[in-house]
């Protein structure tokens, strides 16, 4: 088995960027899910809700992040990584509630017009805390903004195995994952401990339970059924769907493509 996808998403249910290599951290890849878009409330934004993000693009750059109207790359807004801030909030996502620094009002103001709602773009800064809560921990291990957990992994067999089911295919970017392997069975996964992916060490936590973020097309932000609707008929599991496994790091500071995967199985 090999890794063949690298995938961050810098800002929260925005489009993501696909590497050959990247660096580790405990919450998660470098600057995956460090950025997101919260209403007038603090609560965190996402495509279940506004499938418009979908169409949003980030381009990973230097100096900062440049976000792109997929359709029309002329219409985009940079946001360096050093961009001044107007203070800290305290922000929702789900369960948590964490601190976050508000960037500056063009910004929200430039999401704000896109969206057709009111909104502001804050970022998780360095001595911030959402710690895992101790059941998934190890050492007592923080998270970004991501929904739960710091890592998420999915075989490429997984997907080919839906796909054979569906009417039409899916992509990856349905599925939101950071790492992507080939070889093995299909859900070859969901039987792993840990699994080291190179020099990286990576512990298990949960299977990912999936939502209504995946029946959005990437391409239109137009919702159907699918491929919610297949995986029902044999991945649920107590009323929850379940496709990819989440992880936490043990060990490690880079993957690349081509890294070779060694899991223990349970």
């Amino acid at each position: 088995m090999r890794l063949t996808e690298i995938y961050i998403y810098p800002i929260k249910s925005l489009g993501g960027i696909r590497l050959e290599k990247w660096t580790l951290e405990e919450r998660g890849f470098k600057y995956d899910r460090r950025w997101m878009l919260v209403d007038e409330e603090g609560i965190f934004l996402s495509q279940r809700k506004h499938p418009r993000m979908a169409l949003l693009q980030v381009v990973l750059l230097e100096d900062g992040l440049r976000v792109e109207q997929k359709t029309n790359s002329a219409n985009n807004v940079f946001i360096p990584f050093e961009a001044a801030t107007l203070g800290r909030i305290t922000v929702n996502i789900w369960e948590d509630n964490v601190e976050a620094d508000v960037l500056g009002d063009q910004f929200g103001e430039w999401f704000s017009d896109f969206l057709g709602i009111s909104c502001r773009l804050v970022r998780m800064s360095d001595n911030s805390e959402r710690r895992l809560k101790p059941k998934y921990a190890v050492n007592d291990e923080s998270v970004s903004f991501a929904d739960g957990m710091p890592y998420l992994i999915i075989g490429q067999a997984s997907l080919d195995i839906l796909n054979e089911k569906l009417e039409e295919p899916v992509g990856m970017d349905r599925f939101r994952p950071n790492l992507v392997f080939e070889g093995g069975i299909p859900f070859a996964e969901d039987d792993w401990l840990k699994v080291e992916i190179g020099n990286a060490l990576f512990k298990i936590t949960k299977p990912c339970a999936r939502c209504v973020m995946t029946t959005v097309d990437q391409g239109t932000a137009e919702r159907g059924k699918e491929p919610l609707k297949t995986l029902s008929t044999f991945r649920l599991v107590e009323n929850n769907v379940m496709f990819g496994q989440n992880m936490l790091m043990l060990k490690g500071h880079e993957v690349k493509v081509g890294d070779e995967l060694l899991p223990e199985k349970k």
